[in-house]
């Protein structure tokens, strides 16, 4: 059984880095470039966010015993396996997951113009990951 506290915590901690890029989200590219201090903020919440979002699947299989991911993507694959994610998501999930290990492993290679790209057409893709991580662990109370 999930402990519900943990995730909730992991969640709300979402959520506040949500609010937080969508201050930065609000900005003009212009404004965004300008002041690297928003580009390396974005990045910093990014990837902290999606690394909870590994945080929170990592913890739901452990706690269900369904295995030891390989990979931070086998995670998300095992959930999908599970029924709480569509191919779809599984394959936009990964594609977070390798953008957080650019920002750990390849920083050199993270150009700011993706980083503005992303708070602008993707911050949605969290609620996406925290509606199925809620619908399957706090509305089924058989999970």
């Amino acid at each position: 059984m999930v402990n519900k506290d943990v995730l909730r915590k992991k969640v709300q901690y979402i959520e506040a880095n949500l609010e937080k890029l969508a201050y930065l989200k609000q900005m003009s590219s212009k404004e965004f470039i300008e002041d690297f201090r928003n580009i390396e903020t974005a990045k910093h919440l990014l990837q902290v966010s999606i690394e909870a979002m590994l945080d929170i699947s990592n913890h739901i299989i452990a706690r269900n015993r369904w295995g030891t991911p390989d990979k931070s993507a086998d995670s998300i694959r095992l959930l999908r396996e599970k029924g709480y994610f569509s191919e779809a998501e599984e394959e936009l999930f990964t594609k977070m997951i390798k953008f957080r290990n650019r920002v750990v492993h390849l920083y050199h290679d993270i150009n700011e113009k993706e980083v503005y790209k992303i708070l602008q057409e993707n911050l949605q893709d969290f609620s996406r990951f925290l509606k199925s991580i809620a619908k399957n662990n706090f509305s089924n109370p058989q999970k």
